[in-house]
């Protein structure tokens, strides 16, 4: 019982000296909006309530952040739209889908790059994804910390992915960015680019053969209740930026914008462990309402030589200097890990 009063003495002192601060900092009352195309259940959500409440901790109880999931304030690129003109404060989106306004963002999407979750953190950390916040700021963006969406993987309504021939004439749906769709129309699937919140509709009347997703967005978007097979690819790793309106930005004070980026981390972090933690929980959960298989590394080994010029085609165009950062940062992680 000692131990439980000295506990809360120590946190109620702790958030009283934290609200304290927040009172003698530049902090006025504010209240921001944050646009999600998932829904609730995934941990792009889970970080950003964490990210909301951080806000409201570290602010002390003076800036909101309100999060508007399921695409209800509308899709990816119209919200971006609307993030650079300040009606829409916050999103967190792909950081690939940026690439329509920093084109070098494409890197993150050179297919069959990354192997590892700790190879894929060693360059949104390092050097090459703090060269990337850099450019974001003259587009009218500015980009708080890295989240994930994580692996994608290839599902379906009409046969398991088991070789590169098996994506023949398949109808999927694929994010708004040229790479994705010269990636899948390479492999030989027919890609369609479609808004996220539209996919389940496509993929229940059958407009659609299938899409790639991790297996949480999978399981909790019930995308599983209208597909028949998922085939684990890992052929791309999608960082997400947790990214803010510059116009909005620039009518803060500097103690508002530290607790803004100091939440934004710290969120990341904690989402990031999340996705990792879920993801996984969730292929298990996935063997239970579709077939699931994992394909062989040769295969693999086939879909990335396929792949090649499209990568060259890409690295070609967001800078080789910048595509050569990368490559070396992954190669040093993987050196380390052998």
């Amino acid at each position: 019982m000692l131990k439980w009063v000295h506990t809360f003495a120590a946190t109620l002192a702790g958030s009283l000296l934290m609200a304290g601060a927040a009172q003698a900092a530049d902090i006025k009352e504010r209240s921001f909006k944050l646009a999600l195309v998932v829904d609730k259940g995934t941990a792009q959500y889970d970080g950003a309530e964490r990210f909301s409440q951080l806000v409201g901790q570290k602010s002390g109880g003076k800036m909101k952040v309100k999060v508007f999931g399921g695409g209800t304030l509308g899709g990816d690129i119209p919200v971006l739209s609307s993030v650079q003109g300040g009606t829409i404060e916050f999103t967190l989106t792909n950081a690939s889908l940026l690439q329509g306004i920093v084109k070098e963002m494409a890197v993150y999407d050179l297919p069959f790059l990354f192997s590892s979750y700790q190879e894929a953190d060693a360059v949104v950390d390092g050097p090459v994804g703090r060269k990337l916040l850099e450019l974001m700021p003259a587009k009218g963006l500015v980009g708080l910390a890295y989240w994930e969406l994580g692996f994608r993987n290839m599902h379906n309504s009409r046969r398991p992915i088991t070789k590169l021939e098996d994506l023949q004439g398949l109808k999927i749906r694929v994010i708004q960015t040229p790479i994705y769709l010269d990636l899948l129309n390479t492999l030989g699937a027919n890609a369609v680019p479609l808004p996220f919140p539209e996919l389940y509709t496509a993929l229940e009347q059958k407009a659609m053969d299938g899409a790639t997703n991790p297996p949480i967005t999978m399981l909790v978007q019930k995308f599983h209740e209208v597909q028949k097979y998922y085939s684990v690819t890992n052929h791309m790793y999608n960082p997400q930026l947790l990214t803010f309106s510059k116009k909005a930005w620039d009518q803060l004070s500097g103690d508002e914008r530290k607790v803004l980026q100091e939440a934004a981390v710290e969120a990341g972090l904690y989402q990031r462990k999340v996705s990792r933690q879920k993801n996984a929980a969730a292929l298990e959960e996935l063997k239970k309402h579709v077939a699931v298989n994992e394909v062989a590394p040769a295969e693999i080994a086939r879909m990335r030589e396929k792949a090649r010029p499209v990568f060259a085609k890409y690295a070609k165009s967001v800078g080789e200097d910048l595509v050569k950062e990368m490559v070396a940062e992954v190669d040093k992680v993987r050196a380390a890990g052998k």
